[in-house]
């Protein structure tokens, strides 16, 4: 899927006059990727704000008949941007377009995607809420925090996966003798995904959370002794849990350490925590921009725009996704 679908000559002019590709200021970069690769222009639209915060979209071109792709990953500062995609949906949904896609590249709210305790929100099925009331008709999203994410929505979800990208990359530098570690339970689908393409075994970190983004490490399921182990996690967000996961892999043998992820939020003090670390590299996607502050030496930022690109694709012509993972 690498390149540029103009240069695969896969007949660009039959969808560019129906297919229109938008996006709000949560990752534009990303969304010029993905329309570069489909070989369309960015659909013109402008995003401004009044002087008390409040959003105003102006949607400069025609719509009506089109089906129409939204790029807005839901991150930091999540509010701002949940806010920009309902209200940018809203405005199409009135300008009588077709088809509303909501391409969710990182779909904020999601950890809170049931009640732990008497009182607690549900979070991620609130924005699934909120998404389907603006007129979204479809939702094109990348490793949601939980799976049952997808049945929180009434209208058609397209869950895209980011280990195939991972493992590629680790594919790539040809890392001797892995072992692929899952920091928690809950990532043990991920993290034997992901050791099937790379063809190894691994090992699962059994650990506590005592209080939001804070955790402890308590036993290893797995032996990395002489290893290099590859941690993964679908969110890093204050860098806590690797970086103590890092640190117990070495303490019980590990030779050295990579961690990977879909989603870099990186808030607070990951940086500084990731830098000091014992971790090699930190390879992630960029679902989420990685401003430049919250950039070191040891990162490794992979793109997702082709397999985006080809979603896209895939959903306006009616075509099956899932085909990308085969």
């Amino acid at each position: 899927m690498k390149g540029s679908r103009v240069k695969e000559g896969i007949g660009v002019m039959l969808y560019t006059k129906k297919l229109k590709i938008f996006t709000g200021n949560a990752n534009p970069e990303l969304a010029q990727e993905i329309a570069n690769y489909l070989g369309l222009e960015l659909g013109d639209m402008h995003v401004s704000y009044f002087s008390d915060g409040e959003i105003s979209v102006a949607i400069n071109e025609s719509v009506r008949g089109s089906d129409v792709f939204v790029i807005q990953p839901t991150c930091p500062p999540a509010n701002k941007n949940v806010m920009e995609l309902l209200i940018i949906i809203d405005a199409l949904r009135r300008a009588s377009a077709r088809r509303i896609c909501a391409v969710l590249p990182y779909y904020g709210y999601a950890r809170q995607d049931r009640k732990l305790k008497a009182r607690d929100p549900i979070t991620a099925k609130l924005l699934a809420n909120l998404i389907t009331a603006a007129g979204a008709t479809r939702v094109l999203a990348m490793d949601l925090h939980a799976g049952q994410i997808q049945g929180f929505f009434d209208i058609p979800v397209d869950h895209l996966l980011g280990v195939p990208i991972l493992a590629e990359y680790f594919q790539s530098i040809g890392i001797k003798d892995p072992i692929v570690v899952s920091p928690d339970v809950g990532g043990v689908t991920r993290a034997r995904d992901l050791a099937s393409r790379l063809e190894t075994s691994i090992a699962i970190i059994d650990k506590r959370r005592p209080q939001p983004n804070v955790s402890e490490v308590l036993h290893l399921v797995g032996d990395v002794k002489g290893k290099t182990a590859i941690l993964v996690d679908d969110i890093i967000d204050t860098a806590g849990t690797i970086v103590k996961a890092a640190e117990a892999l070495i303490d019980r043998g590990a030779k050295e350490v990579y961690a990977c992820c879909t989603h870099p939020v990186l808030s607070g003090p990951a940086r500084e925590r990731l830098e000091s670390s014992c971790i090699k590299e930190l390879v992630v996607t960029n679902t989420i921009p990685v401003a430049p502050e919250k950039q070191f030496p040891g990162l490794k930022v992979l793109t997702v725009a082709p397999i985006f690109g080809e979603s896209i694709i895939r959903i306006h012509e009616d075509l099956s996704v899932s085909k990308l993972f085969e």
